[in-house]
């Protein structure tokens, strides 16, 4: 599987956590990736009208790659916020107003072809929906932004369906997410996907950021639910189990991954994750069974993948933790 292509669009004024937050996920993963001998998913470019801005915290940004004259089918798209301007603050002169214009333009021309392919991602953080909506890429999707500019998303979209009181929101190829650090959630949501959920929560626990689904999935996949701590001990049993959760893992062995008595490893889900060894073991393996079984495989197949002995005690597991 080859790298996607993640291009980020700069703006003048781009809010520096929108930009670096995601940014950084991304890079994350690739060298989570590499650290397990895969290659890196992620490719980033980071694209401006012109070859340099300042930022939102003033630093300046340079370097920046010029607007390609098409994008690879497969890109992913992301608009960046940018703040408001200041009181007395200059107009832009009239080369920065050509470099606005051009960006919309490019923007119209090259989300659409993203949207309409299908293949591609249009991705927004924060006030970057309403770049979106200014070139007319929002019309009958479901959409958000940050929360003190919902309505002005609103004017500027009027045909879109926006979203409040949510993280992000997808629709189709195109996903949106709430303001700032909303995109670091957007970033972990699409590494989860890509990549998958155990990586999503590794890089997550570098970041120190917890792990939120979009608004159609209210509960945590198992995958990454119990892990809002710090624990690093805690942490390397969880790794491990969701790496390889059809390993013969008796309490002893989860204790020896952690580096600690079992006594002290049931101590430690208890306090910091709230569950017990063997339920957070059960979850990871159900959870992993019914990855197989949507992949279309038999129910003995999964089970088996998953670490039971059949698909009756699969059954019987999934009723025990229905209870």
């Amino acid at each position: 599987m080859s790298a996607i292509d993640v291009l980020l669009l700069v703006e003048p004024h781009a809010l520096l956590l929108d930009l670096a937050g995601p940014a950084e996920a991304f890079r994350l993963a690739n060298q989570a990736l590499c650290a397990r001998g895969r290659p890196e998913a992620f490719r980033l470019r980071f694209i401006a009208a012109s070859p340099g801005c300042a930022s939102s915290v003033g630093l300046a940004l340079s370097g920046l790659e010029p607007l390609p004259n098409a994008l690879a089918p497969d890109s992913w798209l992301l608009l960046v916020g940018c703040r408001s301007a200041l009181p007395g603050e200059a107009r832009p002169d009239s080369a920065a107003l050509a470099d606005a214009l051009r960006l919309r333009r490019w923007l119209a021309a090259q989300g659409r072809a993203l949207l309409d392919g299908g293949r591609g991602r249009l991705l927004s953080i924060c006030s970057g929906a309403l770049l979106a909506a200014e070139a007319g890429l929002l019309d009958g999707r479901r959409c958000t932004t940050h929360h003190e500019l919902l309505d002005a998303l609103r004017a500027a979209a009027p045909r879109a369906q926006v979203v409040d009181n949510r993280v992000f929101v997808f629709d189709g190829p195109l996903a949106s997410s709430a303001g700032i650090t909303a995109g670091i959630d957007l970033a972990l949501h699409l590494i989860a996907e890509r990549c998958g959920a155990a990586l999503a929560a590794g890089v997550a626990q570098v970041m120190v950021v917890y792990l939120r689904r979009g608004g159609n999935d209210p509960e945590l996949s198992p995958m990454l639910a119990h892990r809002h701590h710090l624990h690093p001990a805690l942490h390397r049993v969880q790794d491990a189990i969701c790496a390889d959760p059809a390993a013969d893992w008796s309490l002893a062995r989860m204790a020896a991954a952690a580096h600690v008595t079992p006594r002290h490893l049931s101590r430690l889900f208890a306090s910091h994750a709230g569950v017990t060894p063997l339920h957070y073991l059960q979850a990871i393996r159900l959870e992993r069974a019914g990855q197989a079984r949507a992949q279309g495989q038999s129910a003995s197949q999964a089970a088996l993948q998953a670490g039971f002995s059949s698909d009756q005690q699969l059954r019987r597991a999934r009723r025990r933790h229905a209870v």
